[in-house]
């Protein structure tokens, strides 16, 4: 177990009717004039977005409302956002929505008192030290943006998918979650979620650093109860305690408590950002090819932790062959669960992708994270071409 700080001051607020607290909230961390950012039209037509405005208002807190952000949030709505929240004099950002909305209000709030291009903190040219207050109402369980000091977004005109880390600025001052809001979802929207927490926990999963029993059975305990809830969700979206774990494991996987103590891997998720930039799909069900498709290579060139996670999360016994074939069939068991429980694409043919251009996603992916990246397994142009292929 290596040395860590962990910071993580997040108040969250769960349950049925929450969305009602956030003029209280925001009013505590000291909004004044708040941007109030959504999704699409759903946060309307569902009265959510009444809800919380009047929320605010009622707590004598100015808002100013800007909609549109779409999955795989790109630049355009974070140089929308700055120029609202700096004409509007806004001191405070509530994010209404999921992963996609959370990322923008955090990419606006570091944007607004920078004098350069926001981008210049993906890019690395330039670090987040000060950020607008965000508060977020969840109403998607994926990202846990909502507990993160992470943000990722796609600049439209490069098709860069990029991402930040500061915990320090950029974790959400509150985080209503109240389960009610998430039983209209679509099962797509609700699988695909499922699939995007269990990779957060997987890229943490899957370290070199020893020793790390704590980290170890929380991931595994966090991910043996997702496959669980999954499948309840799956058959029965209105099952309010289903959702509710469901819920708070999107947080519980990406707000670092899964990756204390050990050097974190992250290549899944670089290698899927390349496939919803080039061909924008959905983020979760894009990691449902992807990440299968990494395990199956490193079940054969570094087995020993997809072993462990097959015997301890997908019931595969020791005496199941050799490391490998234990690996093996770990992943064949988790891709069945994404397939066959979740209904997800575990192929890109199935994920829509009839021919995907490999070289071309080979050549994005290490123009962005160079020739040699991975701190589970190096990962070279000749590796990740083997992992894409996989993925067919």
């Amino acid at each position: 177990m290596i040395d860590f700080t962990f910071y993580s001051p997040t108040e969250f607020v769960f349950g049925k009717n929450t969305e009602e607290k956030t003029g209280q909230l925001a009013l505590r961390y000291g909004a004044k004039r708040a941007l109030v950012i959504y999704g699409g039209g759903s946060a309307v037509r569902s009265g959510l977005l009444d809800r919380v405005t009047k929320a605010l208002e009622e707590q004598g807190i100015q808002t100013v409302t800007t909609g549109g952000v779409r999955p795989n949030p790109t630049d355009d709505k974070v140089y929308e956002g700055i120029k609202i929240a700096k004409d509007e004099n806004i001191d405070f950002i509530v994010a209404v929505g999921g992963g996609s909305v959370i990322d923008t209000a955090k990419a606006i709030a570091c944007g607004v008192n920078y004098d350069g291009d926001f981008w210049d903190f993906f890019i690395g040219k330039a670090q987040v030290h000060e950020a607008l207050p965000v508060g977020v109402v969840l109403t998607i369980p994926a990202a846990g943006s909502e507990g993160s000091g992470n943000a990722v977004i796609t600049k439209e005109s490069t098709q860069q998918k990029l991402g930040i880390k500061h915990p320090m600025t950029l974790r959400p001052k509150f985080a209503v979650m109240n389960p009610e809001l998430t039983m209209t979802l679509p099962e797509w929207q609700t699988a695909s979620g499922i699939c995007d927490m269990m990779v957060h926990i997987l890229e943490r999963y899957f370290t070199n650093t020893e020793n790390t029993e704590i980290g170890d059975r929380m991931c595994e305990g966090v991910l043996t109860a997702i496959v669980n809830e999954g499948r309840k969700v799956t058959e029965s979206p209105d099952d309010y305690d289903a959702r509710a774990n469901i819920m708070w494991s999107g947080m519980v996987a990406h707000n670092g408590t899964c990756g204390v103590g050990c050097v974190e891997d992250w290549s899944s998720h670089q290698m899927e950002h390349e496939v919803s930039a080039l061909y924008d799909v959905t983020h979760g069900a894009g990691l449902a090819v992807i990440t299968p498709a990494y395990m199956t290579f490193m079940a054969k060139h570094h087995p020993k932790r997809i072993a462990q996670f097959a015997e301890r999360v997908m019931g595969v016994a020791k005496e199941f062959g050799n490391e490998e074939d234990r690996a093996q069939e770990g992943v064949q068991r988790f891709k069945d669960f994404l397939h066959n429980d979740l209904r997800l694409p575990v192929t890109f043919k199935q994920l829509g992708i009839e021919n995907p251009d490999i070289p071309e996603l080979v050549r994005r992916l290490h123009k962005n994270k160079g020739d040699r990246f991975g701190l589970f397994y190096p990962i070279t142009p000749e590796v990740s071409e083997e992992i894409y292929k996989l993925g067919m």
